[in-house]
């Protein structure tokens, strides 16, 4: 899945929205290419899930790519839950790299902080 970060609207920011955090953190820094790198992570919600709010929310995991953020995974999980999921990359890299929510008409977007990989 390839694809652009959206960028959020004048409307859609001042809509008043529950505050949302991503965490994310490789257990690697550095790995050869085709090997598996596990990325871990929690989606964290400033207040208790809403009704109906309690399903499975959608996070991409981006890379910096000529200087846009660009989808190369996806995961899911639930509010205030956590998630896992194993990358690996075909080519030698120094990538950047993120965790992006795209946010609900509920909850905010956000993004992990910036980290980054060596693919040797």
């Amino acid at each position: 899945m390839i694809g652009l970060a959206p960028a959020a609207s004048a409307t859609e920011s001042a809509v008043d929205k529950t505050n949302v955090k991503v965490h994310a953190k490789l257990d690697k820094n550095q790995v050869k290419v085709g090997e598996k790198v596990k990325l871990k992570g929690s989606l964290e919600i400033d207040a208790p899930a809403r009704s109906g709010s309690d399903g499975l929310e959608l996070l991409l995991v981006q890379k910096l790519q000529a200087g846009v953020w660009v989808n190369i995974a996806d995961t899911s999980c639930r509010p205030n839950g956590n998630y896992s999921l194993n990358l690996s990359f075909s080519v030698s890299a120094q990538l950047s790299l993120r965790v992006y929510y795209p946010g609900t008409s509920i909850y905010a977007a956000a993004s992990s902080e910036v980290f980054g990989l060596v693919v040797l």
